[in-house]
């Protein structure tokens, strides 16, 4: 009983530390780890407890191969079963769409995972972001935060250019629908106002369609098959139409 003190502040610094899962008895030559039964008698803080339960659930995620967390940038708790679909699948919390093939953040159909982990000028080699012409670092896990500009032959080059361009205009018309869904939800629970829902449903669908054009911005500027691209752009040139009158 006398050592409990002690127990106490060792776990209590290991369960800040993030080091509680691994972490064994604190006399050198003992490598008994504490059990969870014993940690949660011996510490009595209920905010330390849920860190405790944060990081077993944590290191159960990362043991699991099947298993991870949803990449939304914008931050969500939620665990996505993999289940062998690779392409990615809704987050049942937020909606956002993972890739479970690539470190890119969400799902980019058309656009395949070496088009997105290997975006490259085809003048100078250049590894850039879609997005803010900035490089892409292979390890970089944060969304489109790259840290200098893209090199002056890649944004000389016209075809990259108009490319671009479009791809930048669709990621910005698809923040601008997800800014409005947002303005409408919170109108929508005003007592006064009938359901908006179709605003809703409407919003939602216009930053699908947004998303799947900027991403085939990049499908169509690496693609090189005439014949195949020739039906893509009339998709992708259906789509836009359908789009903008939404």
């Amino acid at each position: 009983l006398s050592s409990q003190p002690c127990w106490s502040e060792y776990l209590a610094t290991r369960i800040e530390q993030n080091m509680v899962v691994s972490c064994t008895c604190p006399i050198s030559e003992c490598r008994a780890q504490p059990t969870a039964a014993f940690i949660c008698s011996i510490i009595s803080s209920e905010e330390t407890i849920a860190k405790y339960e944060k990081a077993l659930l944590r290191g159960y995620v990362e043991c699991c191969s099947n298993l991870t967390w949803c990449t939304n940038p914008q931050g969500c708790d939620q665990i996505l079963l993999k289940d062998g679909l690779g392409y990615g699948a809704a987050c049942s919390k937020c909606s956002w769409i993972s890739c479970f093939n690539c470190n890119f953040p969400e799902a980019h159909y058309p656009a395949s995972c070496s088009h997105m982990s290997h975006m490259t000028c085809v003048k100078c080699n250049h590894g850039f972001c879609w997005r803010c012409l900035k490089p892409w670092r292979p390890t970089h896990k944060d969304y489109y935060n790259c840290s200098a500009m893209v090199s002056k032959a890649a944004s000389q080059e016209k075809r990259f250019q108009d490319y671009n361009e479009r791809c930048i205009f669709h990621h910005r018309a698809r923040e601008f629908a997800m800014n409005l869904r947002n303005r409408v939800s919170s109108i929508s629970v005003m007592p006064k106002i009938r359901t908006l829902t179709f605003v809703l449903d409407a919003c939602k669908m216009l930053e699908q369609a947004r998303k799947v054009l900027a991403y085939s911005c990049v499908y169509s500027y690496y693609n090189q098959d005439t014949e195949s691209m020739d039906i893509v752009e009339q998709q992708t040139e259906s789509l836009e139409l359908h789009t903008n009158a939404l």
